[in-house]
């Protein structure tokens, strides 16, 4: 299910040899009886082991998940299995019921990374080395949100005074910008993922690798290289009203803006390949 997205994201081939290999070997020593036995773990197995991992932010993008009531049910309990987490199961490191992190096909991060919380630091690499996959769950996990601008002596921890996106300590493989993420978005997030629609998910790997976090990134990238069309769109997603609409073109309100990016993400405009598009008229 998941092996079209390691391979997208440079997953080696090698992991999956010997796997194929020890069926082949077992298959003849089995009778038919015991491989009707083990039909069941393996069907079981098919299904996407999810971990969910909450940092530094307002849990806001797990109530957004939890928004998509006509569906929440079948995705947590058809669709994926929970296998670690805080929020959605009881089961995480030096806490209840998991000594070690399980194997993962994806985890979901939400939330900065405070670097003088050591389990915070500690859970994030252990999420690396145990997913298959990591994505970045929201703007503070994306870009920092809000959460960079801390300087400590804030309760309830006075001494947290540094946060950074997920992306300045560990490789992440896919972003979902928002702040939260829109439940429909995680929802065909979620489905893309089980049917490994790569065509679908392709914005999200290219978020990952980018920090376009905030409206002066619209004024730089989208209106001063004349890909504006004026829609709107930026403003009515901003969720702190940072960007408003002048002579029908965007601006940005500095002191309002928390650069949690989703003024860039919801520009239809910012997805254009400019660089392919230069090269062609010769710009």
């Amino acid at each position: 299910m998941f092996d079209k997205l390691k391979k997208a994201f440079g997953g080696s081939k090698e992991e999956v040899a010997p796997k194929v290999e020890e069926k082949v070997e077992a298959a003849p020593v089995e009778t038919p009886v015991e491989a009707k036995a083990e039909a069941a773990p393996e069907a079981a197995a098919a299904k996407p082991r999810i971990g969910y991992i909450h940092l530094s932010g307002c849990t806001g993008d797990a109530m957004s998940l939890t928004e998509n009531y006509d569906i929440l049910s079948t995705v947590l309990t058809d669709m994926v299995d929970i296998v670690y987490g805080q929020t959605l199961v009881d089961k995480w490191i030096h806490g209840t019921y998991a000594e070690e992190m399980p194997e993962m096909d994806l985890c979901l991060i939400e939330g900065s990374v405070c670097l003088q919380d050591e389990h915070s630091l500690h859970e994030i690499q252990e999420a690396r080395k145990k997913s298959g996959l990591i994505c970045a769950f929201g703007s503070c996990a994306m870009t920092g949100c809000f959460t960079t601008f801390a300087r400590g002596g804030q309760q309830a921890q006075p001494k947290h005074e540094s946060f950074v996106p997920v992306s300045s300590l560990v490789k992440v493989d896919l972003a979902l910008p928002g702040c939260p993420v829109a439940p429909e978005m995680i929802a065909n997030a979620v489905v893309a993922l089980c049917n490994g629609d790569l065509e679908y998910l392709q914005p999200a790997m290219d978020k990952a690798a980018c920090n376009t976090g905030c409206g002066c990134d619209v004024l730089t990238n989208i209106i001063r290289n004349g890909l504006c069309s004026g829609c709107g769109t930026c403003a009515l997603a901003c969720p702190t009203r940072a960007m408003g609409f002048t002579e029908g073109r965007p601006s940005c309100d500095r002191d309002r803006c928390v650069k949690c990016g989703t003024c860039y993400a919801m520009c239809p405009r910012a997805w254009l390949p400019i660089k392919r598009i230069k090269e062609e008229t010769g710009l």
